[in-house]
């Protein structure tokens, strides 16, 4: 029997990565994105009933050169084996499937690109006109200000943000509880500036509320009272971004990887950064040191007589 384009499988690891592994929104769909489409070409391969079990590695093979030739990016080619291979180990997790056809496939060789972040000069100005809008003392602007000072106070992601209740913060003690991948928890420091501007918004945001849902309640919320979505922080972020000259080029993960680059251009350990950031594994954290070798490599070059 064909498992076809709403397969059960498909449909139990997509609540397996939501839930369990608890990974990002943008993730989990595309994974669902990549399966449904590998689902639909095994369809076409096949010509006929297919199972997950009897698929081979050249189905596999033949799948990622059709998306190639569609076009797609080396990037995204690799995230659809990634997801393949992780959907066959759920399997064998949860069926006992023996097989995983994905895993001699090769990915793409990628481009290496260093991730995007601010400069110092572009961090103040960013700031500075967030306060300036924040001074009026507006739900809105307050808030954005807010959970702008969050990320580049903690260098949390975006799901952790979105995800973050009261209980989660203690500004008291200047830090906060965040759940990662995985539902991993880790304790990371909050910043003076920070603390005081999440103040700032949870005071108008408990007047706007009022006593509803204390206790469990989420920091951030939308102008209707509601826990504000991903895609809302981004729009709110995006719209802060417009302010400096770039703006428009620029995502939310670029507060993560400015915190990561500030604080090791400063001199901070790599493993201390790789803890708050909440990588697993040290090679993830590695890509800001090339970040800031080669900024290094820029202020040598203009600074030295003989360079």
């Amino acid at each position: 029997m064909s498992p076809g384009h709403s397969s059960p499988e498909i449909a139990e690891f997509v609540t397996f990565l939501a839930k369990e592994r608890n990974d990002s929104p943008h993730t989990v769909k595309a994974y669902e994105r990549d399966l449904t489409e590998f689902a639909a070409f095994c369809e076409n391969y096949y010509g006929g009933p297919w199972t997950w079990a009897g698929v081979d590695r050249l189905a596999v093979r033949g799948f990622l050169a059709a998306q190639q030739r569609r076009g797609l990016a080396k990037r995204s080619v690799a995230r659809a084996l990634s997801a393949l291979r992780t959907f066959y180990r759920f399997l064998n997790a949860t069926q006992g499937l023996e097989v995983n056809p994905a895993r001699a496939a090769r990915t793409p060789k990628l481009e290496k690109t260093l991730p995007t972040y601010l400069a110092r000069s572009e961090i103040e100005e960013l700031f500075k006109q967030a306060e300036a809008r924040a001074g009026a003392g507006g739900f809105q602007q307050l808030r954005d200000l807010a959970m702008l000072e969050l990320f580049y106070s903690t260098g949390m992601r975006l799901s952790e943000l979105a995800g973050l209740n009261d209980p989660d913060l203690d500004l008291v003690s200047d830090q906060v509880k965040l759940r990662g991948k995985g539902k991993k928890e880790r304790i990371v420091p909050v910043g003076s500036h920070a603390t005081a501007a999440v103040r700032r918004y949870m005071r108008q945001r408990d007047v706007m509320v009022g006593g509803k849902g204390e206790g469990r309640r989420p920091v951030f919320l939308n102008q209707r009272g509601k826990r504000i979505t991903p895609r809302g922080i981004q729009l709110a972020m995006k719209r802060l971004f417009e302010i400096i000259s770039r703006g428009k080029d620029l995502h939310v993960h670029a507060l993560r990887h400015t915190f990561a680059t500030h604080l090791l251009d400063a001199g901070a350990d790599l493993r201390a950064v790789q803890e708050l950031l909440g990588h697993a594994s040290l090679g993830t954290t590695q890509v800001y040191t090339h970040t800031s070798v080669e900024r290094l490599k820029k202020v040598y070059h203009l600074a030295h007589p003989r360079a």
